[in-house]
């Protein structure tokens, strides 16, 4: 992997507040560097699911985007081939906290992964989701 060097978190914190969904959602780079990254994102009423939970399609927004920050600080760019997750318990709570880390990155794929929790009033933090992704460098 020599010759590639990967974002800083000033350049995904850049990269995140450039795409419309993430301003939408108002995701926050919270932390990112040396193959790992962590998302944030305040409680929205309007991203419930009829039932008032977290709707799926954010939970996987969250988990991708952690996955794919964390080996954007290996790799300069990357796009997802694959994404999977698995979801344990209803995500409900006052925050959201993705983290992802880089498993593998390779010259042609990476692997990451992530974990969502979901923090309460009082701070604590339970495990509501989990995501895989196989992702393919874009630059050169």
């Amino acid at each position: 992997m020599t010759g590639r060097t990967g974002l800083s978190l000033q350049e995904l914190t850049a990269a995140n507040e450039s795409a419309a969904f993430n301003r939408m959602a108002e995701f926050e780079v919270v932390s990112a560097g040396d193959g790992r990254a962590e998302i944030g994102m305040a409680w929205r009423d309007d991203f419930t699911q009829y039932v008032g939970h977290l709707h799926a399609g954010v939970i996987a927004a969250l988990l991708d985007t952690a996955c794919g920050f964390a080996a954007a600080t290996l790799v300069d760019g990357v796009t997802a081939s694959h994404f999977s997750m698995n979801c344990f318990r209803p995500a409900v709570g006052r925050h959201f906290l993705a983290k992802g880390v880089t498993v593998r990155a390779g010259r042609r794929q990476i692997f990451a992964k992530a974990e969502l929790f979901a923090g309460d009033r009082d701070g604590e933090m339970s495990l509501v989701a989990t995501g895989e992704t196989v992702l393919v460098p874009t630059a050169p």
